[in-house]
């Protein structure tokens, strides 16, 4: 990329996918700037990006609640376009808070969005979830399949936020929007210097399994057994983390064509149950990893997995890495962050 290199805006770019997004823009020769308000993040993951990337990123404390600051950052940075990650993720607690999981997730975009509009930036990678497509039809799961019929609060604010840029993008001719619905990242940097490290009690499984493994948890609970699946658990599409950050990238290039506003999935197109990854997890780690058998939790499905032909077709993009390799990342980040990044005694927050 010749000349200066261009900024891009990635909200919760602290987190645990946006700090993958951030090496692969590094590597793409753009500059990243994140915003994070740190609620499910630690600033040592930055500081890890850094020596990974050999270089400085710059990082703003902000909440997308609060318009202001984000006016603020608007008038120091000229923004090529934006990766929107930024959001409450849990669909356990979405159901229990959802008003909560609306005004963070929905409010935030508006804000988020107005600032752009004002400051005449009209391109952006919306991070969505396959949890808009509800309960399946039919699998695997295409972009053309019906949407809305969400289970859960959380799968309600990304099906929302996605009308809300679609409407934007058919008002607002010079705008460009590519939505990215993906499933389950797993899986860290192959340096095991960062990786998924949520705060308190993971409410993703493989953090779980992890965190078991490394002695921090006494087991793991399987949620439902009675699906209609190979072995009753259930069954989603795992990506490795660092396959789902260089789909952003290549999102972000597709933005330089006008696409007006399109929908892809990112995912495999493979089914894993939650047996399967427990016992490619103890492969990975040589570790034995117990368990017990709980009912379903609200909210699940029985059966998620993705056809993501549309973007190896579209974006020139493909998930390249296994199952195995996901937990071999994985296990290497656990295993050398016994603590997560409060392996470094850092205390979270900033």
């Amino acid at each position: 990329m010749g000349g200066e290199k261009k900024n891009i805006l990635l909200t919760g770019g602290a987190g645990y996918i946006g700090s993958h997004c951030v090496i692969e823009c590094v590597l793409a020769g753009y500059n990243p700037v994140i915003v994070d308000n740190m609620a499910n993040a630690w600033p040592e993951s930055i500081k890890r990006v850094e020596e990974i990337v050999g270089q400085k990123i710059s990082f703003h404390s902000i909440d997308l609640l609060d318009k202001p600051a984000l006016e603020d950052l608007f008038k120091k940075y000229t923004f090529h376009a934006v990766i929107h990650l930024a959001g409450l993720k849990a669909v356990g607690e979405s159901c229990e808070l959802p008003l909560l999981y609306y005004r963070t997730n929905v409010g935030g975009t508006i804000n988020l969005l107005e600032v752009m509009k004002a400051n005449n930036v009209t391109q952006i990678v919306f991070s969505s979830s396959a949890t808009v497509y509800g309960s399946p039809q039919y699998l695997p799961l295409d972009e053309k399949h019906p949407v809305g019929q969400c289970t859960n609060a959380y799968g309600k604010t990304k099906f929302f936020i996605e009308n809300i840029i679609e409407d934007l993008c058919s008002a607002n001719k010079e705008w460009d929007a590519i939505i990215l619905r993906y499933f389950n990242p797993v899986g860290s940097h192959k340096s095991g210097k960062i990786g998924e490290d949520p705060q308190g009690a993971p409410h993703n499984l493989m953090p779980f399994v992890a965190q078991v493994a490394v002695g921090r948890r006494k087991q793991l609970k399987v949620f439902g057994t009675d699906y209609d699946t190979p072995d009753g658990t259930g069954v989603r599409d795992y990506i490795h983390v660092v396959d789902l950050a260089q789909g952003h990238v290549a999102a972000l290039k597709k933005l330089d064509s006008k696409p007006r506003c399109k929908v892809y999935n990112l995912g495999t197109g493979k089914g894993y149950s939650v047996l399967d990854m427990v016992n490619s997890f103890e492969k990975a780690s040589d570790k034995k990893v117990p368990y017990e058998l709980a009912d379903r939790r609200p909210g699940d499905v029985a059966s998620c997995y993705a056809d993501s032909s549309l973007a190896e077709k579209e974006l020139g993009w493909k998930a390249t890495q296994s199952l195995d390799k996901m937990c071999e990342d994985l296990w290497r980040w656990q295993s050398l962050n016994p603590n997560g990044f409060q392996s470094n005694g850092e205390n979270h927050g900033t």
